[in-house]
């Protein structure tokens, strides 16, 4: 199994108050392997065209887009929030949206820049937090919260931050872990521990966060709460795939009112 390299020094995270510095010191020692299948990331990689046919379908069901486009979210300004080395904002980006790619690790966004560069896409990485983007009042039409939540230090105050930064009408969309023995069992366990898909430590149970509490930080947060769906892992055919069964992974939308179109 592959050792962990030595995390970086913290100091280059921002200081805010959500963001964990062990959790972005982890993330930020594996960020040049992101693009690579076959390393750290490789779930990531595995689990990829499963969450982007969902994101697309869910965007332009809910802007009214032609899915089957060139490019279907031409005019959407959107935030992948947590963005890693890019894996999520390049699609983004080849499908016509304006993406603002923000990380708390330092070394993720120089990782997502250059490659970016790589390939000609034009991507505005920043260094940056959820809170701080709020706190310059910046807003999406679409917010992407993949992966993220289960590693921040105050999932309310992450999660509220999210919301102000969503426009009115705009879409967020969570995926995350849910905090059942099979998560522990799969996720942890599983992944970590016997089949080595993950760095141990990867993941600590007990920030895993049941559809029940991600449909109250919605709430707090100002937006609501609308779709949940499973995704499941088939070892046989080693894939993922949509489902109903919520009980390790889940997707979930959420919507924010516009009171300027309440008749």
């Amino acid at each position: 199994m592959t050792a962990v390299p030595e995390a970086p020094q913290a100091a280059s995270v921002p200081s805010n108050g959500t963001v964990d510095a062990q959790e972005i010191a982890k993330f930020s020692a594996m960020a040049a392997e992101w693009w690579d299948p076959h390393g750290k990331f490789r779930p990531l990689h595995k689990f990829n065209p499963t969450r982007l046919t969902f994101i697309r379908e869910q965007v332009c069901t809910h802007f009214g887009r032609d899915g089957d486009g060139q490019n279907p979210f031409e005019g959407l300004k959107l935030l992948d929030i947590g963005c890693g080395g890019g894996l999520l904002s390049e699609p983004m980006t080849q499908l016509g949206a304006r993406v603002t790619g923000a990380d708390a690790g330092e070394k993720n966004i120089k990782t997502a820049s250059v490659h970016a560069a790589e390939q000609g896409l034009d991507i505005d990485y920043r260094h940056t937090t959820a809170e701080a983007l709020a706190e310059a009042g910046e807003q999406f039409d679409v917010i992407l919260n993949m992966e993220v939540i289960e590693h921040v230090a105050d999932t309310q105050a992450f999660m509220k931050a999210c919301g102000a930064c969503l426009k009115p009408g705009g879409l967020m969309i969570v995926a995350t872990l849910n905090r059942t023995a099979r998560a522990f069992a799969l996720a942890i366990v599983g992944a970590e521990y016997v089949l080595g898909w993950l760095p141990r430590g990867t993941h600590e149970w007990n920030k895993f966060i049941t559809p029940d509490e991600m449909r109250g930080l919605f709430t707090h947060a100002g937006v609501q709460p609308g779709l949940i769906t499973g995704v499941s892992f088939n070892p046989l055919t080693d894939k993922w795939s949509v489902s109903g069964d919520t009980a390790v992974n889940y997707m979930m939308t959420a919507t924010k009112p516009d009171s300027s179109k309440v008749a």
